[in-house]
C-alpha cells in the first residue's frame, strides 16, 4: 500500500503500529539481549522468564486472582482452549457469528454443539433449557465485539443466563476486537462481569504485536497447560516478540486519550455513513460496515475509494452471508477528523 494511502482496513485500533518512538525505545533498551526464537514449545523452552513476566502482568491487570496463559495467536487460543473444557456430557452453544477459529475449535472438541441466532438471548435461553433437560453441561461461547458489523454482545444478559440456567457450565468470551479499545484500561467488556469464566484477548490488533492470551482461574490454567494441544505442540513465540507485547500492553493501559479520540472518530464516521445507502443503520464504533449487497458493487466502491487515497477492502461471501457483501471500515486512533471529511467527499462521488 502506498505511503500516502489512508488505511481503513487495519486492526491497528490504537495506532500503536505507527509509533516509531515506541519501536526505537524497545529496540534501544528493552529488546536488547532477547532471542528471536524460543526454539521449543513452552513446556521445553530453556528460558521462561519473559513469558512468566508478561503472564504475571496480564494477571495483575485483570485481577480477581486469575491467571494468564499465552498462545501463539488468537486462532491457536480458540483451537486449543475449547476442547479441554468439553467432557462427554458437554454441549457447546455458540453465537451464530463467532469467528472461524471458534468454529474449528468446537469441531475439534468432538462435543455436540448448537448455534443461537446472533445476540438473541431468548434463543440462547431456549437452548440452555434444552441442554439442562438433557442433563448436559453448557459451554457458551460469544465474542464481545463482532468483527464484521462491530456490534456488541449483551454480555450482562448472557452472563445472567449462564449463572441462573447453567451454573456448572462455562462462559467463554473472545475479546479480540475489544482489547485495547474498550473497558477500563482497554481491558475489554467482559472484565468484572460475574459468570465469565474464560476471557481471550489478542495481541495482534490494537496491541500491535502477535499472539494471544487467555485469562482464567489458576486451576483451569494448569489444566490447559497439560491439555491444550495448540499450546503443548507449538514452538513458543519468540522471546523478543513477547517482551514487545508486554511493553505494548502496558502502554495501552494508559491510553485513555487515544480511546476517547477513537470514540470521537466513531461518532464522526457514523454520521458520514448514515448519509449513504448501505450505511443507514451504522452504529458508532471503531468497526463499521457499509453494506453494498453485491460483491461487484463492493469491489467497485473499494476501487473508487482507492483512487482517492483510501484503502477500504471489500468483504464478500463466503466471509459474510450472500446479500451482505460490504466495505468494512476500521478506525485507528492515528486517524484525524480531516481524513474522515475527505472520506466523505470520496464516498459522495461513489453515490452520485
Amino acid at each position: 500500500m502506498p505511503e500516502a494511502m489512508v488505511d481503513l482496513s487495519s486492526n491497528d485500533y490504537l495506532g500503536l503500529a505507527e509509533r516509531r518512538d515506541l519501536r526505537d525505545k524497545f529496540l534501544g533498551s528493552e529488546g536488547l539481549g532477547l532471542t528471536l526464537s524460543a526454539s521449543a514449545s513452552r513446556l521445553l523452552a530453556r528460558s521462561q522468564k519473559v513469558f512468566t513476566s508478561f503472564e504475571r502482568t496480564l494477571a495483575e491487570a485483570y485481577g480477581g486472582g486469575r491467571k494468564a496463559l499465552l498462545f501463539n495467536s488468537g486462532y491457536h487460543a480458540n483451537m486449543g482452549l475449547i476442547a479441554p473444557l468439553c467432557g462427554p456430557r458437554t454441549m457447546v452453544i455458540a453465537d451464530k457469528l463467532v469467528h472461524a477459529s471458534i468454529i474449528d475449535g468446537m469441531k475439534l472438541s468432538g462435543a455436540g454443539f448448537e448455534r443461537f441466532r446472533h445476540n438473541d438471548t431468548g434463543h440462547l435461553e431456549r437452548l440452555l433449557k434444552k441442554c439442562s433437560e438433557a442433563g448436559m453441561q453448557a459451554l457458551i461461547i460469544v465474542e464481545s465485539i463482532y468483527s464484521m458489523d462491530g456490534d456488541r454482545a449483551p454480555l450482562e444478559e448472557i452472563a445472567m443466563l449462564k449463572r441462573t440456567m447453567a451454573p456448572e457450565g462455562w462462559l467463554y468470551v473472545d475479546e479480540a476486537h475489544a482489547v485495547g479499545v474498550e473497558g477500563d484500561g482497554g481491558l475489554g467488556l467482559a472484565k468484572g462481569i460475574d459468570g465469565v469464566d474464560i476471557i481471550v484477548g489478542t495481541l495482534g490488533k490494537a496491541l500491535a504485536s502477535a499472539g494471544a492470551y487467555a485469562i482464567m482461574e489458576a486451576e483451569v490454567r494448569e489444566w490447559m497447560v497439560n491439555r491444550s494441544r495448540s499450546f503443548i505442540f507449538s514452538t513458543a513465540l519468540p522471546p523478543l516478540q513477547v517482551a514487545w507485547s508486554e511493553m505494548m500492553f502496558r502502554q495501552a493501559l494508559t491510553m485513555d486519550s487515544e480511546r476517547a479520540h477513537l470514540r470521537s472518530l466513531g461518532r464522526h464516521l457514523e454520521a458520514i455513513l448514515r448519509k449513504y445507502k448501505g450505511g443507514e443503520d451504522a452504529r458508532a464504533g471503531h468497526i463499521m460496515p457499509l453494506i453494498a449487497g453485491d460483491p461487484k458493487r463492493a469491489v467497485a466502491l473499494s476501487e473508487g475509494l482507492r483512487a482517492d487515497g483510501f484503502c477500504v477492502l471489500p468483504i464478500r461471501r463466503p466471509t459474510v452471508p450472500p446479500g451482505t457483501d460490504r466495505l468494512r471500515l476500521s478506525l485507528s486512533a492515528a486517524l484525524t477528523h480531516e481524513q474522515l471529511d475527505n472520506l466523505d467527499v470520496s464516498l459522495s462521488k461513489q453515490f452520485l
